[in-house]
């Protein structure tokens, strides 16, 4: 009989080790990892952040993690505070398949508490982070749940449930039944990323990370799972109408490479479009007060997320969660400001006049004016045929006396054709964290992190779980 998805993936879980990551996986997945510990240490003062320190400590504190905010918390409370600390400022890395996507970094948060489960070394961590990140990203590509309007955090249990079986010491049985239980008890759905969008936004994954250390540690136990989730009745193939039928056997870490990081504190799929409005600012002297109307041309994907699509009205915007998934906010804002990180998402500079009546003169269209079906629109439409390789974007600017000024744009600093290099994260993590640490402890976590592979993993935890203030 032919072997069940559940276990090929939990045999992958297992067959990557560290001898299989080249020099620029491990030096891409330091970066990515430095850039998650910025959001990580600039979350720990956010007050949604502390709601969660509340509820946490009203569960009562102790266990067996070390943790930031809180004395010490059981493994999969600290997972879900670690997940929420990275992801909440939504300033994290991504992956763009062609029909969904996903934050490998989320990850990271689960990988974290493991890594307290028993002596871990960073070459350990870089392993189980290097099998998330590969197999969230494959299912992204195979099984894209997103168009059946499940969140992509669905795929993210197996992802974590994998990365972290080598941690915690499953076995590939044991791992094959924590897949099987994650996979048929978390089904998210994508309306937490729709508009109105709330403050759940931020820590949807983080339930996730929770979960699933729960889960991994009862098929520890002995606990058992459907096995054939993809192939059996009432199962994925069932439900979904997808098949995952993918040969692990052979399955490497070419994905990792295709994964992006941010240069703006905004939904990923803005960032070209903001990269073309940062260029024009550069190129021109631009009087906000004097601009007539802004037209932003995209492709469909960005179009329906974030440009008052299929995921609602972005053009009425007064929160954060808000904001940060409103192309017209943040062309607005951008085109003020000069930038954008979190401090363009606070409720003043948001409910701001100036940038409330700005984001009312930003129209945002996809290159042809046919949404449906995705199929003909991605054969048809310039700016989607070319996405996910591409972020094909175009902003006209007209001013009041008639004068237009036009820039495209495909890419950023920081997607996969141009990625972001060590001192170019290393900036980004100084602007972030400058209000919440030290210069010395920045410059420990820096040196921990650049020479993870050669650390054990206590080295970095004792920086993250005890930042001065």
């Amino acid at each position: 009989m032919e072997q069940l998805q559940n276990f090929k993936i939990a045999q992958f879980a297992h067959r990557i080790q560290y001898k299989d990551l080249n020099e620029n996986i491990t030096d891409q997945l330091k970066r990515h990892l430095l850039d998650s510990l910025a959001s990580l240490f600039h979350a720990t003062q956010r007050p949604a952040i502390h709601k969660l320190v509340k509820q946490l400590q009203l569960l009562g504190e102790g266990g067996h993690c070390n943790v930031p905010l809180v004395e010490r918390l059981p493994m999969d409370r600290a997972a879900q505070l670690y997940t929420a600390l990275i992801r909440y400022p939504d300033f994290m890395d991504n992956y763009l398949g062609k029909d969904s996507t996903c934050h490998p970094c989320d990850n990271i948060g689960s990988l974290l508490a493991a890594s307290q489960y028993r002596p871990t070394s960073g070459k350990d961590f870089l392993r189980s982070m290097a099998i998330s990140y590969q197999l969230q990203c494959r299912l992204i590509e195979e099984i894209p749940v997103m168009t059946e309007g499940i969140d992509h955090t669905l795929l993210l249990s197996y992802s974590i449930v994998a990365g972290i079986a080598q941690l915690l010491e499953l076995t590939i049985e044991q791992t094959a039944h924590a897949l099987a239980i994650a996979g048929c008890s978390i089904s998210p759905l994508a309306t937490s990323r729709a508009s109105y969008t709330y403050e759940w936004k931020g820590f949807a994954s983080s339930l996730d990370a929770l979960t699933c250390i729960n889960i991994a540690l009862l098929a520890k136990q002995g606990m058992t799972g459907p096995l054939a989730l993809f192939e059996g009745p009432k199962g994925f193939k069932e439900i979904f109408n997808m098949k995952l039928d993918y040969d692990w056997e052979h399955e490497n870490l070419s994905l990792i490479p295709r994964c992006i990081l941010k240069k703006y504190n905004a939904e990923v799929h803005s960032q070209a479009v903001l990269e073309a409005i940062y260029q024009l600012q550069q190129d021109h002297s631009i009087r906000v007060d004097a601009i007539k109307k802004i037209d932003i041309t995209t492709f469909l994907t960005s179009y329906n997320i974030i440009g008052s699509g299929s995921y609602g009205d972005r053009q009425k915007v007064a929160s954060k969660e808000q904001a940060d998934h409103s192309l017209f906010y943040l062309a607005a804002v951008l085109l003020l400001d000069g930038e954008i990180y979190p401090s363009q998402f606070e409720p003043d500079r948001i409910n701001r006049p100036d940038v409330q009546q700005l984001l009312q003169k930003v129209e945002v269209r996809t290159g042809l004016p046919v949404h449906k079906p995705m199929k003909l629109v991605e054969t048809i439409d310039p700016y989607t045929a070319r996405y996910p390789e591409k972020m094909r974007s175009k902003v006209e600017i007209t001013f009041e006396d008639g004068r237009q000024i036009v820039q495209e744009q495909e890419d950023y600093p920081g997607f996969y054709t141009r990625p972001m290099d060590w001192q170019q994260v290393v900036k980004k993590f100084h602007k972030l964290t400058a209000d919440a640490i030290s210069e010395k402890r920045r410059q420990q976590v820096l040196a921990v992190v650049q020479d993870l592979e050669n650390r054990e993993m206590t080295d970095l935890l004792q920086l993250v779980n005890n930042p001065d203030h």
